[in-house]
């Protein structure tokens, strides 16, 4: 297989021999000069010819001392950039990392750029977003796995009664309150205690009238108490269950006065932070209780389980649930010029707040990079690419000092009014 640096040899190669095939040129019209008489014409080929090769030379000199000594000879000063390797792989890092990968440059990258566009555009493409929520999806077992040690047990025991206790909990309590009656939800919590307890009347309708009998005894005597006793107990079940079954929604006193004690606990809880505190301990003794220890993590166990079975499967509510989740975040930002101003602002702020730690890590990672080439082989990949612009240096040395040498000829030649000393 053909090497990407092979075309740049082969123009090197043609390049350099063009250069020195120039200078060989001067040579021998030098050498020919000589071998006419002496006059004007020959006297001009010959000055101009040897200040050919003496550019050529100096030129040839000048671009073989950067990669190499010329013809092996220990030349101070020459071999320029194996020799000097290390220190210019430190100087071209301090160059890109204090004059390109500037704040400067990075926020204009990012302006030009418009992340925020970019981003939405992926998230509102669905061919880019279903791969990307099914890695996520895959993922997310994973990441489950890693907290199989109990840890997530530990810290969900921890976390979730100072978060339900916490100031905020009593807050959160408020809140669902309010918008249970709101919704009108208080009233059927209010039908289901009522019902409850006629169920439970009706249990233990024997039970309770037993009771009220042996009640009516003690405090009236066993005379009373056999005589009245089970009229009283019948009469007060017959009371209860009648007041029972009296209570509608909207019409009736006792409904009215549980929204009125539900709407002051309400306030009481929003305003007075002691009662908030006390609901809070209450919510933490409650967490903290062996059983309901063991309900987390069971649910826990169980969440985990329904996760990770769902995750799994590429139709599965996770996936859907994710996929969705990035399809609004695209559309938002493709409807909301706002938001995607401020997103980009955003990234080229942390950027730019990166750019001063990151430019002196950038400069050590060239200048480590640098340092680790092989001399020559740097010495060989810097002169492909520059070396056929170099060779050009030779050939315009050349061509100027024969230039410059018949022009110097004619000027001595004028100013000595045709005398010239070779």
């Amino acid at each position: 297989m053909a090497s990407p640096d092979d075309e740049l040899r082969r123009a090197l190669a043609r390049h350099r021999a063009f250069a020195t095939l120039l200078l060989v040129l001067m040579a021998v019209l030098m050498v020919l000069a000589y071998q006419f008489p002496a006059g004007f014409w020959p006297d001009l080929l010959a000055a101009s010819a040897k200040a050919g090769v003496v550019g050529g030379l100096a030129d040839w000199f000048a671009v073989t001392a950067l990669f190499r000594r010329p013809m092996g000879l220990p030349i101070p000063h020459t071999a320029i950039i194996p020799r000097q390797k290390d220190r210019l792989g430190r100087s071209l890092g301090g160059f890109v990392a204090n004059h390109v990968f500037t704040e400067a440059e990075v926020k204009r990258l990012i302006g030009q750029l418009d992340l925020a566009g970019i981003v939405g555009a992926f998230l509102a493409n669905p061919a880019h977003t279903r791969p990307a929520a099914q890695a996520l999806a895959e993922a997310l077992p994973r990441l489950l796995d890693t907290l199989e040690d109990g840890r997530a047990r530990r810290l969900l025991m921890r976390l979730v009664p100072r978060v339900a206790g916490g100031p905020g909990g009593a807050a959160l309590v408020a809140r669902a309150l309010r918008a249970l009656i709101a919704g009108g939800q208080h009233q059927a919590v209010f039908d289901l205690a009522l019902g409850q307890m006629k169920v439970l009347l009706e249990a233990k309708h024997d039970d309770l009238r037993e009771a009220i009998k042996r009640r009516v005894r003690d405090q009236g005597g066993a005379v009373v108490g056999w005589a009245a006793g089970a009229y009283v107990a019948d009469r007060v079940l017959a009371a209860v269950n009648a007041e029972l079954q009296r209570i509608e929604p909207g019409d009736s006193d006792l409904r009215a006065a549980f929204e009125a004690w539900l709407e002051a606990e309400i306030t009481r809880l929003e305003t007075e932070p002691e009662r908030a505190a006390a609901l809070g301990a209450a919510i933490r003794r409650g967490l903290a209780h062996p059983t309901v220890t063991e309900w987390l993590a069971d649910v826990w166990r169980r969440l985990r389980e329904a996760l990770v079975a769902d995750a799994r499967n590429p139709s599965g509510r996770t996936v859907a649930l994710i996929e969705a989740s990035f399809a609004n975040a695209g559309n938002f930002l493709a409807e909301d010029a706002v938001a995607r101003a401020r997103l980009n602002a955003a990234i080229e702020t942390t950027f730019a707040s990166l750019v001063p730690t990151a430019q002196d890590r950038l400069a050590a990672f060239i200048a480590q990079v640098v340092a680790g080439w092989d001399s020559r082989e740097v010495s060989d990949k810097i002169e492909l690419r520059v070396g056929k612009d170099l060779q050009y240096i030779r050939i315009n040395g050349t061509l100027v000092g024969f230039l410059v040498g018949a022009a110097l000829y004619l000027l001595i030649h004028w100013l000595n009014e045709g005398r010239v000393a070779h």
